[in-house]
């Protein structure tokens, strides 16, 4: 146990001669470091909280205006229109021997010249506010602006040409609009005409109006006020009620997962591979805390919201009887490790030091060649994060509140991350389908007891060096997990490299202390509870089938030539399958973000529009001329892209209804109008996900350094769960995630539905495409 005893600064002993010192001399040097760490870091916070608060101004524009205040006043040139002279007047006349008249009308000059100053950064932020308010460039033709939007956008581009820091934009970005309560009602009335018959729709019709004319106006009172108070009307009880409440297991039905690069390998060491990546998540997170990153810029000039970054390392859910709560800390100095059903602590600093890479792959291979068995009950102890919320929260309560079971737990809820180390290999071969199906439900659950789905994430390393990521929902969604991935594969690969042998660059000091074996008493009661959850989630993960492929005749190049969007273009797609596999159509639920709004998340984007029923009815039928059908489709994908639009603007439908919904249960207010929309099923869930949010290489100079995005379970039971990547000019990942206990569905079917489909559309408009 020398990690123990390095980790003790001094011991003593009571003897009769009295108390016996020792100290620790490496200890207390370890500790004198970390203290000075810990404070660099807080004077890091402070100026970056100085130069972020007065953005666009800086020290240097304060500097200047000092200047030209007190220059103009050498040459009698009162630019202050007399308030330089008053509060000259207004300061004492005898302060010290040091308070002359110079002293005083130099004070007076920075006095000034400060407020001055001050009132130009708040002149300038409301200004970029109010710009950034401004949405109609959205609606306009690529390449057709008007000259109201080419004159907003300069006045944009000149108000955050200076270099931002990652929040230096919070400020000054719009609240989020709560909608009016005609608009919401009839754009939810027009999403779901075509989804029902006569007789459905004039009852559903005449609830709307019932609900509109009595119940909404109080409601939507309640509403606005939370609008004009909170920063966002929406994000907390999102928050709250949509991931912290709910009581079904994390895994499959809320977390999702993240792929790796899979056309290259950069190496097969396991624990080189996790040597690099770990320390590229660390500088990643380093530049985090120093607000190093730059703010993600729509167009390049509007920036969207960073607040959700925020909780990305350090941060743990913590279950509840009612509802969790995320745990998120300033800092973590360590990683938690699951090794063959043991779990580890490992450093990642020596004293203020981050370990090299080649230090990191040394501990890591450290705890891959620890021969230990687990203890008792400690195998399948990660069961509990995979199984309901209730049973975790009571048996934390029970077993994990005190003694070494409390001091293990802490260790991997403080830690930065959990890392999951795998004994079994997974990658993508082009050639074998199945493989990249197989990759994505190690990832989705794994064994349902080796990763910690409470975490913000788990790093995932197979044993041939293939990496993923296990994400947890609550704390933020998926374009901010991918910003740090890109980062991280990108340095990976770029930046920090391996040997010819494929082991981290460098030479690692070997003296380094050993990881740290957490240590367990977990009685019988705790285990009986670990094996139950256990058996909960292995039914639940048992039960989700996974259809994940790659469609390679065409990608985004081919799409923009038929004049149209790539995700309009994917989501007719599955409208389209969707049709052919089912029959019918369903409400379908495209994630669209509203982070151009301060602390903006999700919006919803009901894709099964009217328009692309239309379409889908006339492909299937097979009477329309090729002409007709192009109409329908470019009618389908413009109406598409305006809904997505309007999501991003804040004018969509559900979040308004939901928020509505959350004041009439706190009101005690029933709605059966609210009620129905709200248990409404999604039998199609879809998500795009982002890419090349930074630019850390050229993906024409290297493309096939590709990942094959991520994916999560469905939705409903009876429904599918559907990710797509549109991941260059000529391919598309697919993830198609359905449920084996329900008749009505196949991922595979579906998946095979949807490239048909995707030919089917292209050679409408006789797009050439390669084999498939």
């Amino acid at each position: 146990m020398a990690e123990a005893h390095q980790a003790v600064a001094f011991q003593f002993t009571v003897t009769p001669e009295g108390v016996d010192f020792r100290l620790s001399r490496e200890a207390l040097r370890h500790v004198y470091l970390s203290g000075i760490n810990s404070w660099k870091k807080r004077l890091i916070r402070i100026k970056n909280g100085i130069l972020r608060g007065v953005y666009p101004g800086s020290p240097t524009s304060w500097l200047v205006v000092v200047m030209a205040t007190a220059g103009s006043s050498y040459y009698n040139m009162d630019l202050s229109m007399g308030l330089v002279c008053y509060i000259q007047r207004c300061l004492p006349e005898r302060y010290g021997p040091y308070w002359t008249p110079q002293t005083r009308a130099l004070l007076s000059v920075a006095v000034v010249s400060t407020g001055v100053w001050m009132m130009g950064i708040f002149f300038f932020r409301q200004t970029l506010k109010l710009l950034l308010s401004y949405h109609g460039w959205m609606f306009e033709m690529h390449g057709q602006s008007s000259h109201f939007t080419k004159v907003w956008a300069i006045c944009v581009r000149l108000l955050s040409s200076r270099r931002p820091m990652l929040y230096s934009f919070q400020t000054s970005l719009p609240k989020l609009p709560v909608p009016s309560v005609p608009a919401t009602i009839h754009r939810y009335l027009e999403s779901v005409r075509h989804l029902l018959d006569d007789e459905e729709y004039n009852r559903k019709e005449k609830l709307a109006k019932e609900f509109q004319e009595k119940t909404a106006p109080r409601l939507q009172k309640y509403l606005v006020l939370k609008s004009w108070w909170a920063t966002n009307y929406v994000s907390d009880w999102w928050e709250e009620y949509v991931y912290l409440r709910g009581r079904t297991p994390l895994m499959v039905n809320s977390n999702y997962y993240v792929m790796d690069l899979v056309l290259v390998r950069s190496t097969d060491v396991q624990a080189a591979r996790l040597g690099n990546v770990v320390h590229a998540m660390i500088m990643y997170r380093r530049k985090l805390d120093r607000e190093e990153i730059k703010p993600v810029m729509a167009l390049g000039m509007v920036p969207m919201c960073s607040y959700q970054m925020e909780r990305m390392f350090n941060t743990t859910r913590i279950p509840g009887q009612d509802t969790d709560t995320l745990q998120h800390l300033t800092d973590s100095r360590h990683v938690a490790v699951y090794h063959k059903g043991r779990f580890f602590k490992l450093w990642l600093y020596e004293g203020s030091r981050l370990l090299k890479p080649c230090e990191l792959e040394l501990q890591f291979q450290r705890i891959l060649d620890d021969p230990s068995p687990p203890q008792p009950g400690e195998e399948r102890l990660a069961a509990l994060t995979a199984g309901g919320r209730v049973e975790w929260a009571q048996a934390r309560q029970a077993f994990f509140s005190s003694g070494k079971n409390k001091a293990a737990l802490d260790a991997i809820e403080r830690a930065a991350f959990f890392v999951a180390l795998d004994e079994e290999s997974h990658h993508y071969d082009p050639e074998d389908e199945a493989s990249l199906s197989l990759y994505g439900k190690a990832l989705l659950h794994g064994s349902c007891y080796n990763r910690w789905f409470d975490k913000s994430f788990t790093l995932i390393a197979f044993k041939n060096g293939q990496l993923g990521l296990n994400t947890e929902h609550a704390w933020a969604d998926a374009p901010i997990i991918g910003h740090l991935w890109e980062f991280v594969l990108g340095t990976d690969t770029f930046h920090l490299g391996y040997t010819e042998t494929g082991h981290c660059l460098g030479k690692p000091n070997p003296m380094l202390a050993p990881p740290q074996r957490l240590q367990w008493d977990i009685p019988e009661q705790c285990q009986a509870v670990i094996e139950s959850s256990y058996q909960v989630a292995k039914a639940l993960a048992d039960d989700v089938e996974l259809c994940c492929f790659q469609f390679l005749p065409f990608g985004k190049g081919l799409i923009k030539k038929c004049r149209t969007s790539p995700d309009a273009f994917v989501q007719i797609t599955l409208q389209l399958a969707y049709f052919r596999d089912r029959g019918k159509f369903c409400l379908t639920y495209e994630a669209s973000m509203t982070r151009m709004f301060r602390e903006g998340r999700t919006e919803t984007v009901r894709s099964c529009t009217r328009e692309s029923t239309a379409f889908v009815q006339a492909m299937v039928e097979g009477r329309h001329v090729k002409a007709d059908l192009q109409d329908l489709f470019r009618k389908a994908a413009q109406k598409h892209q305006n809904m997505y639009r309007l999501a991003m603007t804040g004018a969509g439908i559900d979040r308004h209804l939901f928020c509505l919904y959350v004041v009439s249960k706190y009101l005690g207010i029933s709605s059966p109008f609210l009620a129905e929309v709200l248990s409404e099923p999604w039998r199609l869930s879809t998500s795009q996900i982002a890419q090349f949010q930074i630019r850390m290489f050229d993906p024409n100079k290297y493309p096939n350094h590709l990942g094959a995005g991520g994916g999560f379970g469905p939705v409903a039971d009876d429904g599918y769960g559907v990710s797509y990547m549109i991941a260059g000019e000529d391919t598309i990942f697919f993830h198609v995630s359905s449920k084996f206990s329900s008749s009505e569905t196949n991922a595979q079917r579906f998946g095979n539905h949807i490239r048909q489909a995707l030919l089917d559309i292209a050679d409408l408009f006789q797009v050439p495409k390669a084999n498939s």
